[in-house]
């Protein structure tokens, strides 16, 4: 684990920031789990726990607020690029979010970023098409109730 250099790209901003500051606390089977805090202070949330499923194109994150407490589970749907020269994951955010509060509530969020870079040609065609089938596998493994299936990494560490 020594050396990794970990990545967040953007599109909307467009952006690429190094997670510097993550800590790397697990690595296999294309599994890579990171202890963080927030990178810009906010009122809502304060650090987490995030899990990049690189195989699914999915990152879980637990959230929590400053006392602690989970606010919620997000989900990002991702494209991961290792650039073997460098030692370095970027993790592209491909824009679709989920959320998943403790009281089991669950939401999508930013389909409309996602509109966006689809209409201006940001995303490539089986970029989209890697996106939707990601976040629809997602989605069915949470509303089937079998959520834990990533949550567990994350719970276990």
């Amino acid at each position: 684990m020594d050396n990794i250099r970990l990545f967040r790209k953007r599109f909307i901003p467009e952006e690429i920031i190094e997670l510097k500051n993550d800590n790397i606390i697990h690595f296999k089977d294309n599994i890579i789990i990171t202890k963080w805090d927030v990178l810009k202070p906010r009122h809502d949330i304060n650090n987490g726990i995030s899990a990049y499923f690189i195989n699914d194109g999915i990152k879980v994150s637990k959230i929590f607020n400053e006392n602690g407490t989970l606010v919620y589970w997000y989900c990002d749907i991702i494209e991961t690029i290792y650039n073997n020269k460098t030692n370095s994951f970027t993790f592209n955010d491909l824009l679709i979010d989920i959320l998943i509060y403790p009281d089991g509530h669950v939401e999508v969020v930013d389909m409309d970023e996602f509109a966006d870079a689809m209409e201006s040609g940001i995303l490539s065609n089986s970029t989209i098409a890697a996106a939707l089938r990601n976040a629809d596998s997602l989605l069915k493994t949470i509303y089937s109730g079998n959520f834990n299936k990533y949550t567990s990494y994350i719970e276990n560490i």
